[in-house]
């Protein structure tokens, strides 16, 4: 094999290693980070790593007939192993395409081939465990994953375990011995690396028969750890701390026709609420002075505005509805909501306008009425369009948990004490149900307080059902 030492201090050399203090995608802080998407820019290392991770294949022995990167560091290097060698290749996408033949992988498949996956960097071995399934479910077989990185924190045990046998070009603790034998890292900063690898290991401590066992992932964060998680976008960071802060999960629907009764409403009901959901064309006597005076309130109160306006127009016009008109919703409504049906445009136009903002967006995914077409591969579809610009969708309007990704916040509507529905097709469900066994994260709810003849109580009734069903998810799961 070529000198692993030259491929490392070369890797360093361009910074697709660093050491100080990072945030990880989990949260955690970690003393080192890799960066190995640089390396795009740099043909010959490009090369050098291409040439390492075949040569690690065929030294293990590994027999395949397709080749698949894990996207999208590893797309490059599986491409230049095919093209050099003339092996044939598969490309995973991460989402389908909504045209076409929408298909998750690209490539001439041949069920019962054998797929080699190939990858840049493995901590617990997720991203190459899904990449796998993937491939598996189009009736290939995947039976060893080639790694340039190995970062030593359970990866290998947790894919073995799943039939897949993991070859890694560099493990972490050679790379920290050659780094400083180089003189390139301190002692110390070598010790901190090991502490950290050992202290976060996916591993738990070895059994009473010495072996090692994969430690059971967390299902469940809180709203808090979401909030600190490094990929969630500054407006639900905001309203995650909020609920956590207020011991509040509700967000009330003030469907009222009078601006004095919504001030009214948004002044009782503050300190209960995370978020007060307004519909400011239904008012008949609106002016610019009811939002001032709104925003006045949810500094006072702690709550956020959610100006429920469905946008679904081209982009264009969507971008000018949000900045302009009477209403000028960017100016006061923190979050707006927005209908994936005109595509990506409408997304990308209002963006435009809230993103410099720190506003957020909700993309509508499922509806609570009675035929509603938001559900199957639309649904999905919208889930996809919302990690494609999750740099300002933050989350859905849904019936349920319809992304596992902790960063996206699900609020569902139609909520009242006791399930049913009405005379035009809105369906119920309870708190305990939305939050418990759906798995969403925030109730909203309208006539189940604006209809009691208490409100103030109604909705600390909501507030306590609310986030007792929360607390008992956080204790209890789903696994």
């Amino acid at each position: 094999m070529e000198n692993l030492d030259d491929l490392i201090l070369k890797l360093y050399e361009v910074q697709a290693i660093k050491f100080g203090t990072f945030k990880l995608k989990s949260g955690i802080t970690s003393p080192i980070y890799f960066d190995l998407r640089v390396i795009v820019s740099h043909p010959l290392l490009m090369n050098q790593v291409s040439n390492l991770l075949f040569e690690c294949a065929q030294n293990a022995g590994v027999k395949f007939n397709t080749v698949c990167g894990v996207p999208y560091t590893a797309l490059p290097l599986a491409t230049i192993i095919c093209s050099k060698h003339e092996l044939p290749m598969l490309i995973r996408r991460k989402e389908a395409k909504d045209y076409g033949t929408k298909r998750l992988v690209e490539g001439a498949i041949n069920p019962g081939d054998t797929c080699l996956i190939i990858e840049d960097v493995v901590t617990s071995g997720s991203s190459v465990l899904e990449t796998a399934e993937v491939l598996q479910k189009q009736g290939l077989k995947v039976t060893d994953a080639i790694v340039l990185m190995d970062r030593e924190q359970g990866g290998s045990v947790r894919l073995a375990k799943e039939g897949i046998c993991l070859h890694a070009v560099v493990s972490l603790s050679k790379l920290l011995d050659v780094l400083h034998a180089a003189g390139q890292i301190e002692a110390d900063m070598v010790h901190s690396v090991r502490t950290f690898i050992q202290e976060n290991s996916t591993l738990t401590p070895p059994g009473q028969n010495g072996s090692p066992t994969v430690k059971k992932p967390r299902t469940e964060l809180s709203y808090g750890a979401r909030a600190d998680l490094a990929e969630t976008p500054p407006v639900a960071a905001r309203l995650l701390r909020l609920m956590e802060e207020k011991r509040s999960n509700l967000c009330v629907s003030a469907d009222v026709t009078a601006s004095a009764e919504l001030l009214q409403l948004a002044e009782a009901l503050g300190p209960l609420i995370c978020v007060l959901k307004t519909h400011v064309d239904i008012l008949q006597d609106f002016s610019p002075s009811v939002t001032d005076a709104l925003g006045q309130l949810a500094l006072k109160h702690r709550f956020l505005i959610f100006e429920d306006r469905k946008f679904a127009d081209i982009g264009n016009t969507v971008k000018q509805q949000y900045e302009g008109g009477q209403y000028r919703i960017s100016s006061w409504s923190h979050i707006i909501n927005a209908h994936a049906v005109p595509g990506p445009g409408v997304v990308k136009g209002l963006s435009a306008v809230g993103r410099p903002l720190d506003r957020g967006c909700l993309l509508i995914a499922q509806m609570s009425s009675v035929g509603s077409l938001a559900t199957g591969d639309y649904t999905e579809s919208v889930v996809r369009m919302a990690e494609e610009y999750s740099d300002f969708v933050f989350g859905f309007i849904c019936g349920g948990k319809i992304s596992s990704k902790p960063q996206f916040v699900h609020m569902t509507p139609g909520v009242q004490m006791h399930p049913g529905g009405d005379d035009l097709g809105q369906q119920y469900s309870t708190p305990c149900e939305v939050i418990g066994r759906k798995g969403s994260d925030v109730i909203i709810v309208g006539r189940g307080i604006l209809a009691a003849s208490d409100r103030l109580k109604a909705a600390e009734d909501y507030r306590k059902a609310g986030w007792e069903a929360y607390l008992n998810r956080l204790s209890s799961p789903c696994e």
